[in-house]
């Protein structure tokens, strides 16, 4: 299930590398890699950004603003995307610097709807 949702982000998003469905552990739970995406080891870069992750979910409660819903990461060579499902998984989509962000962006939130009760404790 988790897979399919994976791959259509990936097809519906112009300029996707790869979604990963990940824990804030670090591990990633699912994912779906375009060949681009494979060869620059973004579930490795997705590992990596786990610790901003908790980060802002940290500093959101800290400062009394909310949980964190999404983060954008913008890099020379990517752009991920970070959309909360709960408070211990998350879904990432990296895509191309001239990739369509809002696309992305659009994706990503109706994908928390479908699966976010899954990962709900």
């Amino acid at each position: 299930m988790f897979k399919d949702v994976l791959e259509k982000i990936i097809e519906r998003t112009e300029g996707s590398l790869g979604a990963l469905i990940m824990g804030i552990d670090g591990i990633a739970v699912e994912r779906s890699l375009k060949q681009a995406g494979d060869e620059a080891n973004l579930d490795i870069a997705a590992a990596e950004f786990t610790s901003l992750v908790r980060n802002a979910q940290k500093a959101g409660n800290d400062t009394g603003l909310g949980a964190l819903r999404e983060l954008v990461i913008s890099l020379d060579d990517a752009i991920l995307l970070v959309r909360l499902l709960g408070k211990e998984y998350f879904v990432v989509l990296a895509i191309s610097p001239e990739g369509n962000l809002g696309r992305a962006r659009f994706e990503l939130r109706k994908a928390e709807l479908q699966i976010a009760g899954e990962f709900a404790m």
